[in-house]
């Protein structure tokens, strides 16, 4: 992670922006060094958009599934 983007995290984190932590993570795990390192970030972007009730949910969870971090299959209540 490129200090800038480390920065801009931080950043978001301390204003409390949500969409801006949801994309700075998903920019964190494009652009990860190895495949942990990405799962770490997806996860994060992924529990800030579920908490959010952010569309982009759905599309973060797929990437984690394709990185073996999930599952496919849905959990019914």
């Amino acid at each position: 992670m490129t200090q800038h983007l480390h920065q801009a995290l931080l950043d978001a984190h301390d204003r409390g922006d949500t969409d801006a932590l949801i994309q700075l993570y998903h920019q964190a795990a494009d652009t990860a060094e190895s495949q942990d390192a990405a799962g770490f970030y997806l996860t994060h972007a992924y529990v800030f958009a579920l908490e959010a009730g952010d569309n982009r949910a759905g599309a973060l969870r797929d990437a984690l599934v394709a990185l073996g971090r999930d599952t496919a299959h849905s959990i019914e209540n």
